[in-house]
């Protein structure tokens, strides 16, 4: 081979390294950073909410926050906190990941198994989240080996430091020795508050973050891992597949009661004048923890020099760092039918995150649109799904998510009944119930 074919080679081989910054060969054999022990401090927190090291968990994920929460379950076999980790590095946009190469951090449910860990990793120490799942197969999404890992450089991964990998893979491990078989993974564009969802309304991938917004709220009623099942290219929640739904399970009376809540929320948000915007990142985010302490000395070739407060793995750099010094803006979304909102978000200059967001639309017009609105009728259409037009756009403007082989619904759905003013106090009283229920 001549030498200019061997130096194509070389340069060929670097691009495709630098397109799968996250791809890990988990053919080595283990490293010692496998073995790293849970530290005493993580155990005494353990005891204190008392579960073991040993007791299964949970991970949750939050873009917009940067932060990954791990969960465990205790005595009782419900999950607890344990704590919540500032996430150093994540990439892309708020969304969901479609396609190999778009430096997306996928959003969804994922499954790791035992066989998902890679001590061997490049990235200091890492896991396979699961990426894709049943869902993104159903919807033609391409991509894979998308990582929790060290080394805060993301290009799609969910990237910690060195410190907060060896931990969190240590308690995995752990979790994995003492019999669990999967650990459920959830990622989530940010917190599904009244507020977020009031905010993003108009965003092209609300209604999918809708859907997530439900098997969140399974969680966080029953505080049992959420079941997923995928059904017509959709998630469904706590049901087999296609299989109609119990509609006297405390947990799914629970989840629709805290729906009808948040939904009534969001409806006075909107009336007290809250705009509609899209958030754009120039290429992710970091916690603000860490702002201001990861830098690339050109010198080095992009290679990670210095970290403040925790060391880091000198790789090559994949995150853009230039990309973290602008931060998010916030841009205006037009209310669809108002032509004076259409303008006004036309003229408007991008809002960065932390400054007054321009106004688009007066707040009276939009309490007077939301005013118009009729409740919601034995169409089965939520009072939310009406506010944010009752139905999808852009890329998640699709149809429910389905399985290999989907089992026929034998009958519809019940409609949702109006908001009532009691559904916070049914809440808690279903909440109440959940204990003895399960």
């Amino acid at each position: 081979m001549s030498l200019s074919k061997v130096l194509k080679f070389g340069v060929a081989a670097v691009a495709l390294m630098a397109l799968s910054a996250c791809e890990e060969d988990s053919r080595l054999s283990r490293s010692s950073r496998h073995y790293t022990p849970v530290p005493a401090e993580m155990i005494a927190m353990m005891a204190e909410k008392n579960t073991t090291k040993h007791a299964p968990i949970l991970l949750r994920a939050y873009k917009q926050e940067s932060e990954v929460e791990i969960w465990k379950m205790n005595a009782a076999g419900e999950y607890v906190l344990l704590k919540t980790y500032p996430m150093c590095r994540w990439s892309g946009q708020l969304g969901p990941k479609t396609r190999e190469g778009d430096r997306q951090v996928p959003e969804g449910f994922y499954t790791i198994t035992e066989g998902q860990l890679n001590p061997n990793s490049s990235f200091y120490l890492s896991f396979n989240v699961g990426y894709p799942n049943a869902y993104d197969r159903a919807h033609g999404r391409s991509g894979a080996l998308i990582m929790v890992h060290g080394a805060c450089s993301s290009a799609g991964c969910f990237s910690m430091t060195d410190k907060q990998i060896a931990e969190i893979y240590a308690i995995t491990r752990e979790a994995f020795a003492g019999g669990q078989k999967a650990i459920q993974f959830q990622s989530y564009p940010f917190r599904f508050t009244p507020q977020n969802m009031a905010k993003y309304r108009s965003d092209q991938h609300m209604p999918f973050w809708k859907m997530l917004k439900e098997g969140s709220d399974s969680f966080d009623v029953s505080k049992r891992e959420t079941q997923v099942s995928v059904c017509e290219r959709k998630y469904v929640f706590n049901r087999s597949a296609c299989a109609p739904a119990e509609s006297s399970s405390p947990v799914i009376a629970a989840v629709a009661a805290k729906a009808r809540a948040d939904e009534q929320k969001v409806a006075e948000l909107i009336a007290a004048g809250t705009q509609p915007v899209r958030r754009i990142y120039k290429d992710g985010d970091q916690h603000p923890a860490f702002k201001h302490t990861h830098y690339a000395d050109a010198s080095a070739e992009g290679r990670v020099v210095a970290f403040a407060g925790a060391g880091v793995s000198k790789i090559a750099d994949v995150s853009r760092p230039d990309a973290l010094a602008e931060g998010p803006t916030e841009v205006p979304v037009p209310v669809p039918g108002d032509k004076k909102a259409a303008q006004a978000a036309a003229k408007a200059t991008p809002a960065k995150v932390g400054a007054a967001a321009p106004v688009t639309t007066p707040a009276a017009s939009q309490a007077s649109a939301f005013a118009a609105t009729p409740q919601p009728t034995t169409s089965g259409v939520s009072l939310f799904s009406r506010l944010l037009g009752g139905r999808s756009e852009g890329l998640e403007a699709v149809t429910p998510v389905e399985p290999a082989t989907p089992q026929p619904v034998s009958s519809p759905l019940p409609p949702k009944p109006p908001i009532r003013s009691s559904d916070a106090t049914q809440l808690r009283g279903l909440n109440a119930q959940l204990p003895a229920a399960r």
